[in-house]
């Protein structure tokens, strides 16, 4: 049994035995040209990794595509389905507790007791073979500009760590970073996230909040830090049960906040709430430009870092980039928890060209008349899922991975104006480039289930055309006959 990864640089040699790494060691530029580079590399499709050994003007090399495939993916989590990694959420949950979902979900925070999961504090790390204080400036890390439009370099596949101001319980969150000087730079995190959340309870305070922005760690970790886990649940933990191991932490030095012993990079700073700057534009995962709004200031008071490391950026752009694989192993590994909240689910889809926040393809074991509304509304209640725009609910006769077999299920079993619901003024994601307002907009459910007489259908339904088995048989048995071996 192969132990997981304890950094990006056992990742880094893994993908390069596996033949899933391409080393560019030809000059390359951080404005622009990098960004180019990654994303021709993932729109041509199954095309490897990329470590740019030789970036102008920085000693430090860029890894970029690291999550890029399925199959990369399932070797950084060492996970073939992914539907596993949430399996186990669920069995530490019911192991715990014996009854009432709500008894379930404030145990949620004493799941970290489990002592194999939990996180081990070290004295130090290689994070801390360097240590700047004073001297530390962002100008010495290779940040990309990824379109000529954007408002200038981001950071966009930092870490930010945050602590609940009143339960201590440790987030992480990848939100961009927009560069503004050797000591300043922009956190957007969008008013949903949970790190918007913690800021928000210490701007009520008039105090800052400490932040500390991971550039590059385990792969476990990595995925930990977007993955949107249950609330009051340590992201820490989270990655420990995604990996089956602890993390190991260490302090930083300049804010009271614990980080992975084995990351890259450590950014340390604060964000204050009086200091508000215009961020963006920015080329987002929707394909269009965000334009620019106001987001906090993060000040820079020290970075910690290996003496050699490796630089972890992502590129978004119109979809299928490197975030949608990403997206695609948190829709099957939470799956298993949808299923603890709805268990008639029995498949879940969100289409990486719907940018994962814009549709959501669900299939039920339908048992009575208006379950597909009752699992629409459920899910719109439920974390990050109440930012997506538009869910299809389907039968479980309906592959919800098979766009044709579900636009065959819209069209055959969905009737407009019985089967659309609409509800206004709802949260949506604050990327959405067609809401009439920021973060405010409206949702559609399709219910595509068979409708029964309970629901008004009073015609009868129509029988599915499907091969009888005997002639199935007869078919299976002769092919060799009609077209050789």
């Amino acid at each position: 049994m192969h132990m997981p990864f304890e950094s990006l640089g056992e990742y880094v040699d893994a993908l390069e035995r596996a033949g899933e790494l391409k080393r560019v060691k030809a000059k390359v530029s951080a404005d622009l040209e990098i960004a180019e580079v990654m994303r021709r590399l993932m729109y041509k499709g199954d095309q490897p990794a990329v470590l740019f050994e030789n970036v102008e003007g920085s000693d430090m090399q860029v890894l970029g595509n690291a999550f890029g495939t399925m199959k990369r993916l399932q070797l950084a989590l060492e996970s073939e389905d992914f539907v596993d990694i949430g399996q186990r959420i669920v069995d530490l949950t019911r192991m715990k507790m014996p009854s009432g979902m709500l008894n379930k979900l404030k145990m949620l925070p004493k799941l970290s007791e489990i002592g194999e999961y939990g996180p081990k504090y070290e004295d130090k790390g290689p994070v801390t073979e360097v240590i700047e204080g004073d001297k530390a400036s962002f100008n010495s890390l290779p940040v990309l500009k990824s379109f000529a439009g954007d408002a200038g370099r981001f950071i966009t596949f930092g870490m930010t760590v945050t602590k609940h101001p009143e339960t201590e319980i440790r987030n992480l969150g990848v939100y961009r970073v927009q560069i503004v000087d050797d000591k300043h730079a922009i956190m957007h995190w969008q008013t949903h996230k949970r790190g918007a959340q913690h800021y928000r309870m210490l701007k009520e305070q008039n105090k800052k909040i400490q932040a500390a922005i991971v550039i590059g760690a385990d792969p476990a970790t990595v995925f930990s830090a977007v993955a949107p886990v249950p609330e009051g649940m340590d992201k820490y933990l989270f990655s420990g049960i995604t990996r089956k191991k602890g993390v190991k932490l260490v302090k930083c030095r300049t804010v009271d906040l614990e980080v992975p012993a084995n990351a890259e990079i450590v950014l340390e700073g604060y964000v204050d709430p009086n200091d508000m700057r215009m961020e963006g534009p920015f080329g987002d995962h929707t394909g269009y430009y965000t334009p620019a709004e106001p987001f906090p200031t993060f000040t820079l008071t020290g970075i910690m870092r290996r003496r050699n490391p490796i630089y972890l950026t992502t590129v978004v752009g119109k979809p299928v980039l490197e975030d949608a694989y990403i997206g695609k192993v948190i829709e099957r590994s939470f799956l298993p928890l949808i299923q603890m909240f709805h268990p008639e689910v029995v498949d879940f889809s969100m289409p990486g060209a719907g940018w994962f926040q814009g549709l959501a393809v669900i299939s039920i074991k339908k048992t009575y008349p208006g379950q597909a509304k009752k699992v629409m509304m459920g899910l719109w209640g439920m974390g990050q899922l109440a930012l997506t725009k538009m869910f299809v609910v389907v039968d479980s006769d309906v592959d919800v991975h098979d766009a044709n077999d579900v636009i065959w299920a819209v069209t055959t079993r969905a009737d407009a104006a019985r089967d659309t619901v609409i509800i206004s003024n709802t949260p949506t994601d604050t990327l959405d480039p067609a809401s009439p307002l920021v973060n405010l907009g409206s949702k559609m459910g399709i219910d595509a289930t068979q409708k029964t007489r309970e629901e008004g259908y009073m015609r009868e339904i129509q029988q599915l055309a499907v091969v009888d088995d005997e002639t199935k048989a007869l078919v299976d048995r002769r092919w060799h006959e009609y077209f050789g071996s």
